[in-house]
């Protein structure tokens, strides 16, 4: 199931439902939230949620879901880092209305997320994956993560402009691997080897 502000997510897969959010009326009504329709969404017990983009309280309601059997399930946030995008998951929780405290907060995210993908444009213009971070779990009120893989932008540009950046491995497996075997997605160890200078 995805979930947008405006259709642009193009999946070619059997059994895709589509659901957009719908500004009020001229007379302020009739309004559906992103934040309605992942509540919503719940009720048809989807096997995965793709969110376009998280704003707002929709957050709360993304982790939750999460957190009750969604495995497999995706969003987008806007963050310079890692760690930027958990403070602002951590804000739009806020914006729910709800009260709950940061330490409830970071553990829901902490159980519900495995992976963080940063996207980033370098100078070129052209877009690439600067860092894959795993959410290891809690080290009392902290979040812990570890990054998988970075961005060597240690190649420069070639004569054209264009970027020479590849991702590289930081050497360590992550935690989730387990649970992908268990799933059939096998990762040959090689993927998660340092490589030599």
């Amino acid at each position: 199931m995805t979930i947008e502000d405006a259709a642009e997510l193009q999946l070619h897969q059997d059994h895709v439902l589509r659901l957009e959010s719908r500004p009020s009326n001229v007379e302020g009504k009739g309004q559906i939230s992103i934040r309605d329709l992942v509540r919503n969404s719940l009720r048809m017990r989807p096997d995965r949620i793709v969110i376009g983009e998280v704003r707002d309280g929709a957050a709360l309601d993304m982790l939750q879901a999460m957190n009750t059997g969604h495995d497999g399930s995706l969003s987008t946030v806007h963050a310079n880092t890692a760690r930027d995008a958990l403070a602002r998951l951590e804000t739009m929780v806020l914006m729910a209305g709800v009260e709950l405290p940061v330490r409830a907060i970071r553990e829901q995210v902490s159980s519900a997320i495995d992976l963080i993908v940063q996207q980033t444009r370098l100078k070129d213009g052209s877009r690439k994956i600067v860092q894959v971070t795993e959410v290891v779990g809690m080290e009392g009120d902290v979040v812990t993560l570890q990054d998988l893989f970075v961005l060597d932008m240690s190649r420069g540009y070639d004569a054209h402009g264009k970027s020479l950046a590849r991702l590289v491995s930081c050497g360590l497996r992550p935690k989730l691997h387990e649970r992908l075997e268990d799933l059939g997605i096998h990762l040959p160890p090689s993927m998660f080897a340092l490589e030599a200078a």
